[in-house]
């Protein structure tokens, strides 16, 4: 049975999602993500400067005329929440934690891909894979992926990105859309997310907040790393110590968006504090005026 609390989130999210994916992203997302390929639709007569390759030779030696076949794109895609359940998702300074934010943003994502009839899977990932709902279609479908993403408890603390991808990789068949949401605290992942990303069309969100980048001024804290467990104190009232930080955070910013690059995979980074619709909204248009070439 499901908690009244939970219900109420569900129907505050669903709420909130479908309205953004009606009003803003349907259309949008339409044109960002290219079908599967190509199928055949019928024949028709032969013009001058069609392309001989398509020339149907058996419908034309039976008519006495030479045919050519037509394609058309096919749509139906198949969208993947690849969601990070790990520790560090708990982690919140403003009103809603990481967590809350790639639930709102999964949801979000789910509802356009619903009115565009895409299907949409789910899988929950932490230091293993932790749940896996295969992808359907219906409004009764996306609730229940909302529940889970909002109810499940993970078993694991820390994160595996190279398992959620080599699982993905090996248990979907057919090009699929594969949104990768995770804060991305690991770093032995490169091979996986290669070979995901050539057979995949995988888009990587990073759910941050601000405080995990910019430090107080000043002042003793006590902090505890949530994936491994372990606490420890800082003085951030030392500029070394400061420095330090804000360098190490550079560092591993760059070799992500490096990362993400060199493998041609459309990055986006959403911050806790601040609107996720308009970033997600600007990805689409990114997109769309790329396959538009």
């Amino acid at each position: 049975m499901i908690a009244e609390e939970t219900l109420k989130k569900i129907k505050r999210i669903e709420i909130l999602s479908r309205k953004a994916a009606r009003d803003v992203f349907a259309g949008e997302y339409h044109s960002a993500f290219k079908g599967r390929g190509m199928e055949f639709s019928q024949v028709r007569e032969y013009q001058h400067g069609d392309d001989s390759r398509f020339i149907d030779w058996n419908v034309s030696s039976r008519l006495g005329r030479l045919y050519v076949k037509q394609f058309v794109e096919e749509r139906e895609l198949t969208i993947i929440l690849a969601l990070d359940l790990s520790a560090s998702l708990q982690f919140v300074s403003s009103s809603k934690s990481k967590k809350e934010i790639a639930a709102e943003l999964s949801a979000l994502i789910a509802f356009t891909a619903m009115l565009n009839n895409d299907k949409v899977g789910l899988l929950l990932f932490s230091d293993r894979i932790e749940l896996y709902i295969p992808p359907q279609k219906g409004r009764t479908h996306l609730l229940r992926l909302i529940r889970d993403i909002i109810e499940f408890k993970p078993l694991g603390r820390e994160t595996s990105i190279s398992n959620a991808l080599v699982y993905l990789t090996s248990l979907i068949k057919k090009k699929a859309v594969v949104f990768l949401i995770s804060d991305f605290l690991d770093d032995r992942f490169d091979t996986a997310l290669k070979i995901a990303g050539r057979k995949h069309d995988l888009i990587a969100i990073d759910i941050a907040d601000r405080r995990e980048r910019e430090l107080p001024q000043q002042g003793n804290f006590h902090l505890r790393d949530l994936e491994s467990g372990k606490d420890f104190s800082a003085d951030f009232t030392n500029t070394a110590l400061r420095r330090e930080f804000a360098k190490i955070r550079n560092e591993k910013d760059l070799a992500l968006s490096e990362l993400f690059r060199k493998n041609g995979i459309d990055f986006l980074t959403i911050c806790s504090d601040r609107e996720y619709e308009k970033p997600l909204f600007d990805l689409f248009l990114k997109r769309k005026k790329k396959f538009a070439r």
